[in-house]
């Protein structure tokens, strides 16, 4: 008897399928109720007594390792199946991917930077977090001057001379306290003003801000490259014209106001009837700035500009409320050109 169950075991152990056909053989050969497994417990009823114990001990696990081995490969098998069959139909075509999109704002300051870059402007970075030096003094608005008085500045309450600047001239400082003429560069970016909150206004919005300095710049070279710029943004027809104003970083100063590109300067709402909308400041930078930023004025001269990247995007999509470029409904931003 004991003799048996080893040549059993030995075999069940030894044994390899080649497939669940295979398998389900073996079962019945060894498991089923005429098989080699159920034959040995007929005849335990004539092992000795004292024998009983440990015979029927090999007996169970003789049973136990015939249904191991059987699961086993039950499972083996199956799980070359499943890869031979996949749950998924890969001939089905494929799902659409959604395209993302890009943020008007983000959208409108590529533009911008695009457009200055083909005439050879290069893009400025600085810092968010400004000192009262590069922020206003450098730009000839010293602590009694009443420009202050036109920003509403976010001071950092610890350190009163530190400020969260108010506009992107503050970059042109440091560009041209480190940098030799020719300078010609632009620097878009993000700015702060203690404004309250509405359709028209924010208390974080964005600029981009040129600066030309060289040798015999004039009035004229700054209204050729603005004009360039409106023709690209808003279309080959369009039309600039500059009126007298005041910043105290440039003199003389300017407004610049483009014709409707809706209406084409015959009127509309956009424009409240006048035909033209204002997009920019400008003009010519101030001897005193110059001097500050150890550039001799009197051998050099430039020009400086600066506009609202919200302003030009309301224009170029008629969008009327400026909280919507910060709130990020997804409704609002899916219409916007789409990136791959």
């Amino acid at each position: 008897m004991k003799n048996k169950i080893e040549e059993l075991l030995s075999e069940i152990e030894t044994f390899a399928a080649e497939s669940k056909e295979h398998v389900e053989e073996f079962r019945i050969k060894i498991l089923s109720k005429k098989g080699k497994v159920r034959e040995l417990f007929e005849e335990f009823k004539n092992v000795a007594p004292e024998l009983r114990k440990e015979v029927g001990q090999k007996l169970n696990e003789l049973q136990n390792k015939a249904e191991e081995k059987v699961n086993e490969l039950k499972e083996k098998f199956e799980n070359r199946d499943d890869k031979k069959n996949p749950t998924i139909d890969l001939t089905l075509p494929a799902e659409n991917i959604a395209v993302g999109s890009r943020h008007p704002l983000s959208i409108v300051r590529n533009q911008i930077v695009e457009i200055f870059s083909r005439i050879g402007f290069t893009i400025s970075d600085g810092p968010e977090i400004e000192d009262d030096w590069h922020n206003f003094t450098a730009l000839n608005t010293p602590a009694d001057h009443p420009a202050r008085d036109m920003q509403d500045t976010f001071y950092i309450s610890e350190d009163p001379d530190i400020v969260l600047r108010t506009q992107t001239s503050s970059v042109q400082v440091h560009v041209m306290e480190n940098s030799t003429p020719p300078i010609r560069t632009i620097s878009p970016g993000r700015v702060y003003r203690n404004e309250a909150i509405s359709a028209r206004a924010h208390c974080q919005f964005h600029q981009v801000e040129g600066l030309y300095i060289d040798k015999n710049v004039s009035f004229a070279d700054l209204k050729q490259t603005l004009l360039y710029f409106s023709k690209e943004m808003f279309g080959e027809e369009t039309k600039i014209r500059l009126r007298p104003s005041f910043f105290p970083f440039t003199e003389i100063s300017a407004e610049m106001d483009i014709s409707c590109p809706f209406c084409k300067g015959k009127g509309c709402n956009i424009c409240k009837g006048a035909g033209w909308v204002e997009i920019l400041g400008c003009g010519m930078v101030d001897p005193a700035v110059l001097d500050n930023c150890k550039i001799d004025s009197k051998t050099y001269s430039g020009f400086a500009f600066g506009m609202g990247v919200e302003r030009i995007t309301m224009l170029k999509y008629q969008v009327k409320d400026l909280r919507l470029f910060f709130e990020n409904d997804i409704r609002f931003l899916k219409q916007f050109k789409a990136v791959i």
